[in-house]
This record gives structure tokens, C-alpha cells and sequence, in this order.
């Protein structure tokens, strides 16, 4: 049995229908020999509304809630790591400190789950070295392999910055370095012909900075973009759990292997078009 661990902070729809997807395979056998067998949230009761939507969300599928809020943790360590690296411009020791000290807060929480995969899922928080060094957790982050890092945000616009030609998400497996680990899955879609084509005209006509400052998310591209991108993380998502749960994936000393052989990211355009084909027609 693949016993799921699932990280988030449960911030947005998205990550509500990341959840409710995963379930819902599981449920119905799609997904094989799996359970989510508990929800980790750096977030608590009360502290935002979406949130606690999601919580309900967890609880209605009868899967233990675990909430640990980092903004209670240690307040005025976090607040100084976070000054002195926005002063040296990379991390500071005294966040990373922070960060092993929540995070071995956590390992006391879910230990007697024995997860033996953690899918982070719209989790706000860096993951520290010792945690990702204690479990198989792979992240699902809103770019191809070798794309910007960031948020969902940053990377499409940066994709838009770049004038990138492609956009996409990636399945990685979770490291020491942010959206660096490798690959284990991914999906690329064109953004550069119809129906992008006009839109990218428009940020051509206004330039780059006064869109970003002006119009912002409610930019069409970046609209559009994203639209695009979010349809497709659920079957990326639900697509890589049942290679790993049928044994097609697995990963091993840092590495990931499919079907026995080293690879460095399976594409799964073809699975993943197939899928969303398959919805516009039930």
C-alpha cells in the first residue's frame, strides 16, 4: 500500500481540486493500492478562509488533518531570518535554523504515519534539508524542466518577460535546492500561436513593465497562460502517483527510474491531452 502523505496550505480552489482529484482516483481504483493517510497544513483554523475551506474539504474524505501554523512558530527567530536575507540576498543561517526546527516539528506530527511518498500540493514553505532527506517527496511546480522557479506567478511572468515560447509544470522530486530536483514527470503547451498570437501583440503595443504594473494578473496572456497550465497540473498529478503506485516509476538514492532505467523526465503530453479529451466529452 502507497501511503500518501499530502502537504498544503490549502490556500486556493486550485489546491482544494489538486486534493479532491487525487481522492476521487483513489476512491474509484484508477489509482491503485494507495491512501492519502494524512493532510500536513502550515496553516491553522481560523487563520484564512480559504484554508479552512480545505480543511473541511479533508475532513469530509475522512483523512486525519494535521495543522502546525509556521507564523506561531518561533516568531521573532523567523522575522530575523527573514530580514537578514532580504539584506545578503540569499538565505540566512538563522532561516535556515528556523526552518530545520519547524521542520523537525513536523517529523514528530506525521512519523507514526510512515508515509512512503509526501506530494506536496500548493505548499507555501521551503521544505529543509533534513526533511526531504527523511522521505520520497516529490513537489508539483508550474514550469517545464529547466523553466523559471517561484511561484506560479513569478514563473509566467517570467515566461511572458522572455517572450518563452512554451509553457508547462514538472512533477520533481523534492532536494535541497529550490525547483531543482529531478524530473519525473512533465507537460509542455505552445503559447506563441492562435490563440496567444493577438494576445502577446498587446503586451508588444503596451511593453512589458506597464502591463506588469498597469493590468497585473488580470492581464489576458497571463489569464490565458495560466487557464492552460491549471487544467492540466490534475492529470499530470493524478498520472504520476499511479506510475509511482504501479511501480512504473520509482525513486531511488536521489534518483528516478521508469519502467528500470534512469530517466530524466517522462513527457506525458499524449496521456495528458487524451485525458482532458476524454473529460470535454463526459
Amino acid at each position: 500500500m502507497l501511503q500518501i502523505g499530502w502537504f498544503s496550505s490549502g490556500r486556493d480552489a486550485a489546491a482544494r481540486a489538486l486534493f479532491k482529484s487525487i481522492q476521487e482516483k483513489i476512491k474509484s481504483g484508477y489509482i491503485k493500492n494507495s491512501k492519502v493517510a494524512f493532510v500536513f497544513s502550515n496553516r491553522e483554523p481560523g487563520e484564512f478562509k480559504e484554508s479552512d475551506i480545505f480543511f473541511e474539504l479533508v475532513k469530509s474524505y475522512g483523512v486525519d488533518l494535521i495543522c502546525f501554523s509556521h507564523r506561531k512558530f518561533k516568531p521573532e527567530m523567523r522575522k530575523q531570518g527573514l530580514e537578514e536575507t532580504k539584506v545578503k540576498g540569499e538565505e540566512s543561517e538563522t532561516l535556515k535554523n528556523w526552518r530545520r526546527e519547524y521542520d523537525r516539528e513536523i517529523l514528530k506530527r506525521i512519523e507514526k504515519y510512515s508515509p512512503n511518498l509526501i506530494v506536496l500540493a500548493g505548499y507555501m514553505l521551503i521544505i529543509g534539508d533534513e526533511l526531504c532527506k527523511k522521505y520520497i517527496m516529490i513537489n508539483l511546480h508550474p514550469a517545464p524542466p529547466g523553466g523559471p522557479k517561484g511561484t506560479w506567478q513569478e514563473v509566467i511572468w517570467s515566461l511572458i518577460k522572455n517572450k518563452a515560447k512554451k509553457a508547462g509544470a514538472t512533477i520533481h522530486l523534492v532536494t535541497e535546492k529550490l525547483d531543482e530536483g529531478p524530473p519525473i514527470t512533465y507537460f509542455t503547451i505552445p503559447i506563441i500561436n492562435d490563440p496567444y498570437r493577438d494576445l502577446w501583440q498587446e503586451i508588444r503595443k503596451k511593453g512589458f513593465e506597464k502591463v506588469f504594473q498597469e493590468e497585473g494578473e488580470n492581464n489576458l496572456l497571463f489569464k490565458k497562460i495560466r487557464a492552460e497550465e491549471e487544467k492540466r497540473e490534475i492529470p499530470l498529478l493524478i498520472e504520476t502517483i499511479k506510475m509511482i503506485a504501479e511501480g512504473k516509476v520509482k525513486i531511488e538514492n536521489g534518483e528516478v527510474f521508469f519502467k528500470g532505467r534512469k530517466t530524466k523526465g517522462i513527457c506525458l503530453n499524449k496521456k495528458i491531452e487524451k485525458a482532458l479529451e476524454k473529460e470535454r466529452f463526459n
